[in-house]
């Protein structure tokens, strides 16, 4: 019984520990390519604008409002526009990943604030890879 409990939870730290560790991989990749391309940012969205905010901002909160909006209308596009798509399993992967910064942010936010601030920083970077991806697709 105790080794089942043991390898059950060395499983789930691994598995959380693999996903993270994706994730980061991802996202330095993307913006890698990102910062050779170095094109203009989508008017439509404030990721951009949040990411130079996190930097000077103390109250965090209106930031996340504004990630959510564009994560939303993220969203919105990509079930509404005729040929986009989040397909592949590392697009999922970095779905979720916003999910679980955005979970992370709700909880640190009063006690952790750069805790919180840093979990901002990577829902912003999420967003701008997919933004990225999804204008890639669309041929803009």
């Amino acid at each position: 019984m105790l080794t089942s409990v043991l390898i059950i939870a060395l499983s789930l730290i691994l598995f959380v520990y693999w996903f993270r560790y994706s994730c980061i991989l991802l996202l330095r990749g993307a913006t890698e390519q990102v910062v050779h391309r170095s094109t203009e940012q989508d008017p439509r969205f404030s990721f951009s604008d949040v990411q130079a905010r996190l930097r000077t901002e103390s109250i965090l909160d209106p930031l996340h409002t504004s990630l959510n909006r564009d994560y939303q209308m993220l969203t919105y596009l990509l079930q509404h526009a005729a040929g986009l798509e989040l397909a592949s399993f590392e697009d999922r992967l970095l779905v979720l990943d916003y999910k679980v910064m955005q979970t992370y942010y709700r909880v640190t936010r009063t006690l952790f604030p750069e805790q919180s601030r840093k979990a901002l920083t990577e829902m912003a970077t999420v967003l701008e890879v997919l933004v990225r991806k999804m204008s890639q697709q669309a041929g803009i």
